[in-house]
């Protein structure tokens, strides 16, 4: 995919043409009910508001854009959506002048639906739509009364936004209002291959890069074409101001307007700790550590809004009790690890020593930090026709930690058959050695279901400079898993 950059917007061309696709849909008249409700969630800063802000600009159509605010009381709230709807193009606009805001939602809804044309197709946007309804519960039965009744039997597009994954998941789930009333599309950010695109790099170089910017648009714009990893965090982080800086604190501080023990446990999760007892250790601090008791809601809570992964030992036995935590988020995952301390090393003009810090850390973070995106990739690209049976990618690792093997692959989790056993030596320059091949030979017969004639494969980032391995995959292979 070619991408280009118009009024600071990535091309996003396989996206907008989705949503191209769906106006279609409208246009055409093809089903049952002249409307369509669409669902569009994303990670926060991922660029689902400029995204269909640019698709309603490009449409053609007549449309109305509303953003929840949050915390805003409810007659408030439907005072700016009036507003909203008398700065559209909707035909009927006028029909909110004079009124400083709507009984209710039912009542405001119905006056969008007379403002919607009958005779050609419209586009109607509410973001950050679970703030709204956190503000106002009954919001949500409203829609979907007046989208039943009168909203989907206009010609229009509903898109219905929000960042909040976990509750735009359950919008649509069995009992909600709005259950099997909207098709679902998720945003998510730019994967390795078009960040590689973007910043012109090597693939190699490309994964340096998403672990950086997690492929935010926003970031990944910063990128100079061929600027090496360096270059680019010597310049971002000389401003504090960057959005390399600020998008990790405007994320959480949409996430955790008031949980402090929430935001502390990611802090230290991002930090490092993995295990429920070495992160109930940090985020206690000089209390004592946290008891389970208030440390399990939160770890629960953060997994169900999609900021922390639960990871957990693939082998022939259940691995459930030896889980481990980790930042799902690559670009969050950066900024708690070094940006999160280092912001006021920024703001008083350090931020050349912030960028050395950040390189004295760089391999041994890297090292681990690229593991669940080389789990993905192997993940994408199998089962293929050497592993045919290999359908789960994952990780191993007993309760003492020791040995700890990068890659398992089998036919399911918990599996029955293993397919391979493999490392991750993400080294700079040095290739993955016969010391190394020697350790994983070694370790992977401490895996369940593996022996020794299991195949053994290597991940590596330059060269190979042994011989027995089964298989080895390196930058340019792992990238091909999103070229399609």
């Amino acid at each position: 995919m070619k991408w280009v950059r118009v009024t600071g917007f990535v091309g996003r061309d396989r996206e907008l043409a989705t949503l191209e696709r769906h106006l279609d849909w409208v246009r055409g008249g093809r089903g049952d009910q002249a409307g369509r409700a669409l669902l569009l969630r994303g990670r926060r800063r991922v660029g689902k508001s400029r995204l269909v802000d640019v698709f309603c600009e490009r449409s053609g159509a007549p449309y109305l854009i509303h953003q929840a605010t949050r915390g805003e009381k409810p007659e408030q709230e439907r005072a700016r959506f009036l507003g909203a709807l008398r700065e559209s193009s909707l035909p009927g606009r006028e029909l909110a002048e004079g009124l400083e805001t709507a009984a209710s939602w039912d009542a405001a809804l119905r006056l969008l639906a007379a403002a919607l044309p009958d005779d050609r197709p419209s586009i109607v946007v509410l973001d950050e739509l679970p703030w709204l309804i956190e503000a106002d519960p009954v919001a949500e039965g409203s829609l979907q009364t007046v989208w039943d009744r009168v909203l989907s039997r206009k010609p229009v597009l509903l898109v219905l936004i929000g960042s909040d994954l976990a509750t735009m998941e359950q919008l649509s789930a069995y009992g909600r209002p709005f259950h099997q009333r909207a098709v679902e599309m998720v945003l998510a950010g730019l994967t390795p291959h078009e960040v590689m695109d973007m910043t012109g790099l090597s693939a190699a170089d490309a994964f340096d890069a998403y672990l950086v910017t997690g492929g935010l648009p926003l970031i990944c714009q910063e990128w100079r074409t061929g600027e090496s990893r360096t270059d680019f965090l010597r310049r971002a982080l000389e401003d504090p101001t960057s959005p390399l800086f600020v998008s990790g604190e405007r994320s959480l501080a949409a996430e955790f307007p008031a949980a402090l023990q929430a935001r502390q446990v990611l802090s230290v999760i991002g930090a490092g700790e993995r295990t429920f007892t070495s992160i109930a250790s940090g985020a206690g601090g000089v209390a004592g550590p946290l008891q389970p008791g208030s440390l399990s809601p939160v770890l629960k809570a953060l997994v169900e809004r999609r900021l922390v992964a639960v990871d957990t030992p693939l082998s022939i036995r259940p691995g459930e009790r030896d889980r481990r935590y980790r930042v799902a988020d690559p670009y969050l995952r950066f900024w708690l690890a070094f940006l999160e301390r280092g912001l006021s090393e920024a703001e008083r003009g350090r931020g050349r020593r912030l960028a050395e810090a950040v390189e004295r850390g760089w391999t041994s973070w890297r090292g681990r930090a690229v593991e669940p995106v080389v789990r993905e990739a192997l993940g994408r690209l199998l089962p293929d026709e050497r592993w045919p049976e290999v359908a789960e990618v994952g990780g191993w690792w007993p309760r003492g930690n020791h040995p700890e093997l990068d890659l398992v692959g089998a036919d399911r989790s918990p599996a029955r058959t293993i397919g391979f056993v493999g490392s991750v030596k993400w080294y700079e320059h040095a290739p993955f050695g016969a010391r190394d091949f020697a350790a994983l030979a070694r370790d992977a017969l401490a895996v369940p279901g593996a022996d020794d004639r299991t195949p053994l494969v290597a991940v590596c980032r330059t060269a190979v400079g042994t011989d027995g391995l089964d298989a080895v995959y390196g930058p340019d292979d792992l990238i091909a898993a999103w070229a399609v």
